[in-house]
């Protein structure tokens, strides 16, 4: 089942890049939040992705967003990542791929890549945006885009 605009997120809890549990229900539903599920740390397309929201992360905080991502890379994996490129938003270790079935994200190239979506939420809790590409360079934009035009 996946999550569609105007539905409800549902809540989660994962580690983070240091080993924190992040409880989904602390920030979601009180400010905006994208989330943004990518395939793995430090390949082409995921680093590219995470560089561009490392990018624009000012633009999201002065919006009053928060940037979440989340891949099935362990902890350890999520810091080294973290470091490498400078990271300054929070990182998820959904390492089971229970969070992804909870948002309805399928696998892409023939089921064997885990898949590329991101997540705009409104203030409310509320879905109000989705994009599904393997273009990593499109996800950014098209979530900021979203975000300002709900604020």
């Amino acid at each position: 089942m996946s999550i569609e605009k105007g539905d409800s997120i549902p809540s989660f809890q994962l580690n983070d890049q240091n080993g924190i549990v992040f409880n989904s229900d602390d920030v979601i539903g009180k400010k905006p939040v994208v989330i943004y599920f990518y395939p793995k740390n430090f390949t082409p397309g995921c680093t590219k992705e995470a560089c561009s929201f490392r990018d624009s992360y000012e633009d999201f905080k002065e919006i009053g967003a928060e940037v979440v991502g989340i891949s099935g890379d362990s902890e350890k994996s999520h810091a080294k990542f973290t470091a490498k490129y400078n990271l300054p938003f929070i990182l998820l270790a959904d390492s089971t791929g229970k969070v992804r079935k909870k948002f309805g994200i399928k696998k892409s190239l023939l089921g064997l890549v885990p898949g590329r979506e991101t997540f705009v939420i409104d203030a409310q809790g509320k879905l109000i945006f989705k994009f599904n590409s393997l273009d990593a360079s499109k996800h950014m934009k098209k979530a900021l885009k979203a975000i300002k035009k709900i604020n």
